[in-house]
């Protein structure tokens, strides 16, 4: 008796061993982050950190030694703390947004708060509901009818910050303008009006406004420089040379030259200095196939020390390897191998700074570096919950699409899984111009892959990040040469043995739901489902329907990327194509997305019912463009997952 007792012990024993790890629950991926947004103070005494106590973003300040919270920053019913700036060791400006539903953003009408570390002397400062008070020799902050950011928080003056308005006119398009601001008291004075439409500005490490930048068609600049004491801006002559996409970004030490990012007859853009004396232009740092992600300026010393890019793996280029903040991002880059490293906030003597550490398993963790000491301490991890040896690693790929051109994308394996004959997602990502995908920690991949689901993402022709020549090559070709790329990177995994050839699913959000169900249409034989969250279907809707087509400029980037061809943007839209496509359908859509209005939704959806094709639709009448409320993503989640357990074989 005993021995059998023995052996069914045995049996279950192997039988529990072996079988599969109960997968992690949905509220894993869902949940929000803890943490976020870290700067420390001019002097270090203080720290401030974002937090969601209630899904709204608040505001925290803690002291440096004790980590005591002195003060909580947060607003009443709909609205929540926004990006936030220290302008002097005791105060705080801040932006207020309001949460709208489902949007992928908050709305900014910008408004503008400054309130002291200890919760003392709060004050609106800029924004439409300044004082109107007449009558009176006090001056208050009046009304300022424009969307406001701030553009120099001036550190070094504890009374002033420099703001960029744009004006609400009747000109959607209007001449930007740069106040000086009481930090405490909201009175401001006019700097300059912007030269041209819609310009951004660059200030000198003494505060003083000295260049301008704007585009007319988002694509040619327009660069305008003036003299350290102010007056009239000089257009700067270009002359042959063929820039785009120009960014501002520092001054040199000696305040004579600009740093800028751009890109030169439409390759990948590259760092140039600007001497604003001789106006020429000079090369820097150049990658030879993609754009710099960042370009790391200390907010405080004003000093440009690295250029971040992402061909595959993210690495820095350091424009001067003996400046105090390369020296440390080296070291630091070393002790926490394997994780991307980011300086994201320093003191005025850059003795102490926040450190932000992340990869493809770490959303990221938060720590506080001590240059004196040479001391890291741990501060905050943005989503503690979340153990990095239970996450899936991802890794760069490449491959050649058909005509030649040279795709990168990223590659997510479910762990303890043989990259051989796995059940595929592929995950086209929005824009299709301006975005792209990078290496990291994303919550969507990490949840598939926690199911045994491998993930590809492709960075397809007309992703940003690659050069205007790359995205103008996607132009008119959101239907075809698009969705061929991503369609030639299945086939890549396919051919190599990766991925299980009938047993793959497509799904995206904006773009990547318009890829998701495209790409199905192009290749019915492929995909086993597709799912399409927020996305545009009907091509020539676009010119009629969502923000996009009420301004201006938005009618002149679609017809630039469109075209005005309504047989080929007919041919390239799924509602008008669905007696082509044989995989069935999950749709998503918000009630109030102005992105992609509930017309294209219905669009798709009316086409489906004329074909009999089979479909579920999903609509959050309340919702817009975008995943924002924790309670949504866990819906949405759970949906996905039983769509594609029906059609996938897990």
């Amino acid at each position: 008796m005993s021995r059998l007792i023995i052996i069914i012990s045995c049996l279950l024993t192997s039988f529990i061993s072996n079988a599969k790890p109960k997968p992690l629950p949905i509220e894993t991926f869902s949940k929000a982050s803890e943490f976020g947004s870290v700067k420390i103070s001019p002097t270090g005494k203080y720290l401030a950190v974002m937090t969601q106590p209630n899904g709204k973003n608040s505001l925290m300040i803690l002291d440096t030694d004790t980590f005591k919270v002195l003060h909580a920053i947060n607003f009443p019913k709909n609205a929540q703390v926004g990006n936030y700036y220290w302008v002097n060791e005791e105060r705080i400006v801040l932006a207020k947004e309001y949460l709208k539903g489902w949007k992928d953003h908050p709305e900014y009408h910008g408004e503008l708060f400054g309130v002291n570390a200890d919760g003392s002397q709060g004050e609106y400062l800029v924004g439409y509901q300044g004082e109107r008070q007449t009558g009176t020799r006090i001056k208050k902050a009046t009304p300022v009818l424009g969307t406001s950011y701030v553009l120099d928080p001036l550190v070094e003056n504890k009374r002033k910050m420099l703001v960029l308005t744009i004006p609400w006119t009747a000109a959607k398009e209007p001449h930007t303008i740069v106040y000086e601001v009481d930090v405490y008291r909201g009175t401001r004075k006019k700097i300059t009006r912007s030269p041209s439409r819609m310009a951004s500005f660059l200030t000198d490490h003494e505060g003083n406004v000295r260049v301008s930048a704007s585009t007319d068609d988002y694509i040619n600049p327009k660069i305008y420089i003036r003299p350290k004491s102010g007056g009239e801006w000089e257009e700067l002559n270009l002359k042959d040379i063929t820039y785009s996409d120009v960014g501002l970004h520092a001054f040199d030490s000696t305040d004579e030259s600009a740093y800028v990012t751009a890109s030169v007859n439409g390759e990948a853009k590259g760092l140039y200095k600007l001497n604003l004396k001789t106006k020429q232009f000079d090369l820097i740092h150049k990658e030879k196939s993609v754009s710099p992600k960042q370009v790391w300026v200390d907010e405080v010393s004003k000093e440009l020390f690295a250029v971040e890019h992402e061909l595959g793996y993210p690495t820095y280029s350091f424009i001067d390897n003996n400046t105090k903040k390369s020296q440390q991002l080296k070291a630091l880059l070393k002790v926490l191998e394997g994780q991307q490293v980011q300086l994201v906030s320093s003191t005025v003597n850059g003795d102490k700074s926040v450190i932000f550490a992340s990869s493809d398993t770490n959303p990221g963790s938060y720590y506080l570096f001590d240059a004196k000491t040479n001391n890291l301490g741990f501060l905050f991890s943005s989503r503690s919950w979340i153990k990095p040896s239970q996450m899936a690693i991802t890794k760069p790929i490449n491959f050649t699409a058909r005509d030649g051109l040279a795709i990168y994308g990223y590659l997510t394996i479910p762990n303890n899984a043989e990259e051989k004959n796995l059940p595929l997602v592929v995950m086209p990502h929005g824009g299709p111009h301006g975005p792209r995908d990078w290496w990291g920690y994303d919550s969507t991949a990490q949840l598939l892959a926690s199911r045994g689901i491998a993930v590809l993402k492709v960075n397809f022709r007309g992703s940003g990040g690659f050069g205007r020549n790359f995205e103008r090559a996607g132009h008119r070709k959101w239907g075809q040469e698009i969705q061929y790329d991503i369609i030639d990177g299945v086939k890549y995994l396919i051919s190599s043995g990766i991925a299980d050839k009938g047993n793959i699913c497509i799904m995206g959000a904006s773009f990547g739901g318009y890829s998701a169900l495209q790409s199905a249409i192009l290749e019915p034989d492929m995909f086993q489902c597709a799912i399409g969250v927020v996305g545009v279907y009907d091509l020539p809707l676009m010119f009629d329907e969502g923000d996009v087509s009420e301004r201006d400029s938005g009618q002149r980037f679609l017809k630039v990327v469109l075209g005005e061809d309504e047989e080929q943007l007919k041919r390239f839209s799924p509602s008008y194509n669905i007696e082509k496509l044989k995989a069935p359908v999950l749709i998503f859509h918000g009630g109030e997305d102005r992105r992609a209005p509930i017309e294209q939704a219905e669009s798709l959806i009316s086409a489906f019912k004329k074909e009999n094709h089979p479909y579920i639709y999903e609509l959050l009448d309340d919702e817009g463009h975008g995943f924002y409320k924790e309670e949504h993503r866990t819906l949405y989640y759970k949906k996905v997952l039983a769509f594609l357990d029906e059609h996938l074989k897990l």
